[in-house]
């Protein structure tokens, strides 16, 4: 092929992932993907699954740089015609027409905000060792609809940059989950369909308690299991009260829907790595303790958890889930892995970033071997061999009390979920799942 230079799946769904509906899946499978070598075209050879032939698509971006269907081809008998086709158009010249009623959203841009800028977005925005997540984080934005109308000056802002981050997560996550959005309303955050079933979701945070450093010294494990013990699930515990008490089931479009509060953990730097058993502790009210019987199997025991006590000397229950007036809240969804490090990882593997710049994973996660008690540690570097994706370590925890109950057949298995029954906690954990993950950025000298 002289104009069309394959490319990998990882780089045309940073590309494409909300260009596409979900639903095309249904009778199409996408074989190959090519760029022109500059990133302006991109083309893809499907096969339709009903005919058995194939179909061709030439890409092209619009004025708000999203990329939309240029030029297309059904019912070609060989995928040699078809790569013949898609080198041929890449180097056609005629004109492209698009309708650009929608111009450039550009979350990187200047707003002479200098003494309100988070010190992540200026890492991020101007340190080439973070390349990668910027333009994955750019290429997202690209299709996020700012319905509030002040989406890019929080997400450059102290105050809101690590809660505009979790929502960019989130719309990649549920696209990757194959849901398609309706973004009509300012709140709550999202409401996604898949098929036939909606549901909708409001994103919250665990803010920042502690000040910014630029270097960090990891909490001790003493020091973490006495936060685990009370401060970590009072934490929770405000921040999902908060949006509870903003009856977003009330609103027209949200009724009878099955609703969501999905939450992540920024109150201290690297937080979201230890606190993931302090929310579980809290939904279900219990906590888990385990030995090993004679034959080395594991044993698990449920404890019951009481209330937790303010430093005023407020008590708060625990049993979230368990509580009646919380029965309009039907999951709670969690990862600890949104993070800037995430996107720098997903652009690093899609072939994105500068190559002065090496990634280290290491993250722990679910040891699946018959009566394991702790994770796996694993460490490897990140490339375009790795295989990440935007689902690893995201928790469904599902409210057993629910008014209306999320079907856990709307995801995909690669999402671990949790269900409680008769004082159990029932948990399937996906082939792979990080509990948390610690990101190496690795500067070459030379």
């Amino acid at each position: 092929m002289k104009l069309a230079t394959p490319i990998s799946k990882k780089l045309f769904d940073i590309y494409v992932l909300f260009t596409r509906e979900p639903f095309v899946r249904y009778y199409s499978k996408e074989l190959e993907y090519y760029s022109n070598g500059n990133g302006g075209l991109l083309g893809l050879i499907t096969l339709d699954l009903t005919d058995n032939d194939y179909s061709v698509c030439i890409l092209s971006r619009d004025e708000a740089k999203q990329y939309r269907a240029e030029r297309i081809q059904v019912s070609i008998a060989t995928i040699e015609e078809a790569r013949k086709w898609i080198d041929e158009k890449m180097g056609d010249d005629s004109i492209i027409f698009h309708d650009n009623k929608h111009k450039f959203f550009d979350i990187f841009a200047e707003l002479n905000n200098e003494s309100k800028l988070h010190p992540n977005f200026v890492q991020l925005k101007e340190h080439f060792a973070f390349e990668g997540a910027k333009k994955t984080l750019s290429e997202i934005s690209y299709h996020y609809k700012d319905i509030d109308g002040n989406f890019i000056d929080q997400f450059q802002s102290n105050n809101g940059f690590d809660a505009r981050i979790w929502e960019l997560y989130l719309f990649c996550f549920f696209r990757e989950q194959y849901f398609s959005f309706d973004r009509n309303h300012e709140a709550p955050d999202f409401v996604v369909e898949k098929i036939t079933s909606k549901i909708a979701i409001e994103a919250v945070i665990v803010s920042r308690k502690t000040p910014l450093k630029k270097t960090h010294d990891p909490k001790k494990q003493e020091e973490i299991d006495e936060k685990l013990k009370n401060e970590a699930p009072l934490l929770f515990s405000s921040a999902l009260f908060d949006k509870v008490k903003k009856k977003y089931w009330e609103k027209e479009h949200v009724k009878g829907l099955p609703f969501i509060i999905a939450i992540a953990d920024f109150h201290d730097t690297m937080s979201m790595t230890w606190t993931f058993s302090a929310l579980l502790e809290y939904l279900y009210g219990h906590t888990y303790k385990h030995n090993f019987d004679n034959d080395g199997n594991i044993i698990v025991e449920a404890v019951k958890v009481g209330n937790y006590k303010k430093p005023n000397g407020t008590e708060i229950p625990s049993g979230f889930f368990l509580q009646q007036e919380n029965e309009n809240i039907s999951a709670i969804l969690f990862s600890s892995c949104a993070t800037i490090s995430k996107f720098n990882r997903m652009g690093k593997q899609a072939g994105l970033g500068s190559e002065k710049s090496t990634l280290i994973r290491t993250g722990s996660f679910h040891d699946h071997t018959p009566n394991a008690d702790k994770p796996r540690l694993i460490t490897y570097i990140v490339g375009q061999d790795s295989n990440e994706t935007w689902s690893e370590g995201v928790v469904i925890y599902h409210n057993p009390n629910a008014k209306n109950p999320v079907d856990p057949n709307l995801f995909e298995d690669n999402v671990a979920q949790c269900f409680f029954q008769d004082g159990k906690l029932l948990s399937f954990f996906p082939e792979v799942f990080p509990y948390n993950n610690l990101t190496q950025n690795l500067i070459s000298k030379k």
